[in-house]
């Protein structure tokens, strides 16, 4: 999958070479370009965006404010003919700082090194299926199935949309498997899958006619997830 991209740069020949260099590397899709802040800012809340090139001298809204007020949630990689900015790049946590002119090798690092900031904040994604040991053999759970499981003393019960599995795996091990978004612990003896819950209201959850408690060791955890 390719990483899609934007260019916000006021001066044609700079323009002209971001562009260039962008077209030569095949993990970039060039989505848009722009020459002020304003309709990028206005670009940047109705379409995905993963990697923004933003030039910080840009008329009336500069790149440093398109920043500040947006805060638009993908890489970024400022450019400027102006060192004194580097600071203000770090306080705002872009990814690199492009100082005019900029070799294609220069450029290419800078990419680089955006896309692997990505990579390291990604959300895990979660697996569609795992394998259960179940009596003598290992039976297959789609993850998208999944209501919630149940702890019963030695055992655990995956409780599913069409039935019910019991297992002996434990919840530290369905933990390391599977991602909070997911499946996520809200008490010693449950998991609940997040995007199947009906309601919640006084730290119970509610799911399928099931009343699920929601314990003080969890709680802060499952509503940061839920936010």
């Amino acid at each position: 999958m390719k990483t899609n991209c934007i260019i916000v740069e006021d001066e044609p020949l700079a323009l002209e070479r971001a562009r260039g260099y962008v077209l030569k590397i095949p993990a970039l899709h060039l989505s848009a370009t722009f020459d002020n802040a304003l309709e990028a800012m206005g670009f940047l809340r109705s379409n995905p965006v993963d990697l923004m090139f933003l030039d910080i001298h840009l008329g009336e809204v500069s790149g440093i404010q398109l920043l500040e007020n947006t805060r638009p949630g993908c890489q970024v990689i400022l450019t400027t003919a102006y060192h004194e900015y580097a600071l203000k790049g770090f306080d705002l946590k872009v990814a690199d700082y492009l100082l005019k002119p900029y070799t294609f090798e220069r450029f290419l690092q800078a990419v680089d090194r955006a896309l692997q900031l990505a990579a390291k904040t990604a959300p895990a994604q979660a697996p569609a299926f795992i394998f259960v040991k179940t009596e003598n053999r290992l039976e297959k759970v789609l993850l998208d199935e999944v209501l919630y499981i149940e702890g019963m003393g030695d055992y655990r019960c995956i409780h599913t949309l069409r039935k019910r599995i019991m297992t002996q795996q434990t919840f530290g091990q369905f933990e390391q498997e599977i991602p909070p978004a997911a499946l996520c612990r809200v008490h010693k003896s449950y998991m609940v899958a997040p995007g199947k819950i009906d309601s919640i209201e006084k730290d119970r959850i509610y799911m399928q006619g099931k009343i699920i408690p929601v314990s003080e060791t969890y709680k802060q955890a499952f509503y940061a997830l839920l936010a």
